[in-house]
């Protein structure tokens, strides 16, 4: 059985991420790619990859436009075929209904707030509510506007869990005990996180930050995870 994890590939180095997912395929069979690497490579750099291994694709994007705009978007790339494919919830209802329609057979996942945000930083954003209020109240919405998974942090994921209904709850945010937060401000373990509710949890620097050019030290780490969550 695979893991519950979603393996997120920060890097621009096309080779590298090659050897990450071949390093961690016997265990995880979602990757999550983002800006980082398609803006370098696009579609032909996803392709090469998936050519070397099958994966689920997390096409994390972050789109957030006008709703005209968001939908020429997500046609663009629905030809990869990602399983979640992420756009902002601050976009609206309409920009979510928009990204819907143009991927049918995909997940659009609406990332509620950031986890790198702090409640101090959220609020000199000038937002009436705290984290905890927004991060429902954008998670109803894209719910409602045809989003069928969702990203928050594990601490807002229980409140989630309880409207989500059947749909998918992904964390990021999530550290094994020991490791450096890096940007990241709301963190949980990843075991915490999938009891809270979470289907998913996000790991990267976590696993990839072992990496030493040998498959062994990740494996060990993943093994490590893996044993956590039992």
């Amino acid at each position: 059985m695979k893991l519950p994890v979603i393996l997120a590939l920060d890097t621009k180095d096309i080779t590298q991420a090659s050897e990450w997912i071949k390093a961690s395929i016997e265990s995880i069979d979602h990757f999550k790619i983002g800006l980082e690497f398609y803006l370098k490579h696009g579609k032909v750099g996803i392709e090469r990859l998936r050519g070397e291994n099958e994966f689920n694709l997390f096409l994390d994007l972050k789109l957030h436009d006008i709703p005209n705009t968001v939908k020429g978007a997500v046609e663009s790339v629905a030809v990869l075929s990602p399983k979640f494919l992420s756009v902002h919830a601050s976009g609206g209802s309409k920009m979510i209904s928009a990204a819907k329609q143009a991927l049918p057979s995909g997940s659009i996942t609406a990332i509620t707030v950031l986890t790198s945000f702090s409640e101090e930083d959220f609020s000199t954003l000038g937002m009436a509510k705290n984290i905890s209020e927004t991060a429902k109240n954008w998670g109803a919405m894209s719910l409602a506007a045809g989003a069928t998974s969702l990203v928050c942090s594990p601490f807002e994921v229980a409140q989630l869990r309880a409207i989500a209904g059947s749909a998918i709850l992904i964390t990021p945010g999530v550290r094994v005990e020991g490791d450096d937060l890096g940007d990241q401000v709301r963190v949980m373990s990843p075991k915490d996180a999938i009891n809270a509710g979470a289907n998913f949890v996000v790991i990267g620097r976590s696993i990839t930050g072992v990496w030493d050019g040998t498959d062994k030290k990740m494996r060990k780490k993943i093994e490590h995870i893996a044993n956590s969550l039992s």
